[in-house]
């Protein structure tokens, strides 16, 4: 009798970190249960996932694909080409590989891969992280197995017999964050009995929420404060700079936070993008947030996923163009309230969904077996 091979699974989406690390914390979970287990990611060439993927401990190959450009560009002229050439080459990856399921998680790279999978009647589940579909997951929902959801009401998007709603995986450090306090504070070196805001403009940044928080930031310290700010590579040298011309204490200023869920202990108050990701993250960190949702995304998602938090009063919400004038007047109202952040704390907890990696690969292995 032979030895069943190891379980083998493709695993494909990027472009962004809304899509990257959702894929690498169920990649994790896969490992964890199945240790010899092979999985093979694959990404659009030079987006991010060809770093952070390998970064993480995992192979990837990358198909020559990328959006169609909603404005005219010679760009748009290769788009058929690459869709036909990066579907060829992803057939060709499913039929070398021979994987037992096909895990595609939104972005570029996920359409031709899960359509190749498809085809070959492959275990197929696809992942959508935010609570409005993005159009390659939108078309890929007739023909894949499940679809697993981070939000209600996605029977607009998706076939209802097929939807299963698990959450966004998030790293697992990030669910036992507000048990590190005086981890975060010693780290930052911060002070134990002053308030402590957490400001997360993404990895690039985010022009708004930076330019609304450098408007008040002396304000917040005067107040007795401490600020741990993360404002982005585009913006970082420059923040650096004018608020050290303040003279101003307790504002630590940080182009990326690697320690994340240290910042996460820290906090007692948080003001955040809108993202997937971000939501997901901070439902399980159980602080107040304040959410600015971009305005510079598709079918403005991003309001969408705040908003789905503030109808059940387990966020705030300031809109973009409003931050400027009115985001640190809603903190320090915020931070005075105490029983307003403990309600809203209490409220987004009840949100989170801590085992989300682990209900995805639960669905994915009801498929294998």
């Amino acid at each position: 009798m032979t030895a069943k091979r190891p379980y083998r699974f493709i695993i494909t989406g990027g472009g962004t970190g809304g899509h990257i690390y959702p894929a690498i914390a169920v990649a994790d979970e896969i490992k964890s249960r199945y240790k010899d287990a092979e999985i093979l990611f694959v990404g659009a060439q030079g987006r991010m996932e060809m770093s952070k993927v390998p970064d993480a401990g995992y192979k990837i190959i990358g198909l020559w694909i990328s959006g169609f450009q909603r404005r005219v560009t010679i760009e748009n002229l290769y788009f058929p080409f690459k869709v036909l050439f990066s579907y060829i080459k992803a057939r060709a990856l499913v039929s070398k590989f021979k994987p037992d399921a096909v895990l595609g998680f939104g972005g570029y790279a996920s359409g031709p891969v899960m359509l190749a999978a498809t085809g070959k009647r492959l275990p197929s589940v696809i992942q959508e992280q935010n609570s409005h579909a993005g159009i390659t997951n939108k078309g890929l929902g007739k023909k894949v197995n499940r679809v697993c959801v981070a939000y209600e009401n996605m029977e607009r998007y998706f076939p209802k017999n097929k939807i299963r709603l698990t959450g966004n995986p998030v790293r697992k450090d990030i669910v036992y964050s507000s048990q590190k306090r005086q981890e975060g504070i010693t780290h930052f070196g911060l002070k134990e009995n002053l308030k402590t805001v957490l400001v997360i403009g993404g990895s690039l940044g985010a022009r708004t929420i930076n330019r609304s928080v450098l408007a008040g930031v002396k304000r917040l310290a005067d107040a007795g404060y401490q600020v741990i700010w993360q404002t982005g590579r585009f913006y970082y040298e420059d923040i650096l700079h004018k608020v050290g011309e303040m003279d101003v204490k307790g504002v630590r200023v940080f182009e990326f936070i690697k320690e994340m869920d240290l910042a996460y202990g820290a906090a007692d108050a948080v003001i955040s993008r809108a993202g997937a990701l971000s939501v997901s993250e901070l439902a399980l960190v159980g602080k107040p947030v304040i959410f600015i949702p971009s305005p510079n995304v598709a079918e403005d998602h991003q309001t969408k996923n705040a908003m789905a938090y503030v109808e059940k009063d387990a966020a705030l919400m300031v809109k973009d163009f409003d931050a400027e004038n009115d985001l640190i007047d809603k903190l320090l109202e915020l931070l005075e309230n105490d029983a307003r952040q403990m309600q809203l704390g209490a409220n987004i907890k009840k949100l989170g969904r801590p085992n989300a990696a682990k209900d995805i690969v639960d669905q994915v292995m009801e498929l294998v077996k």
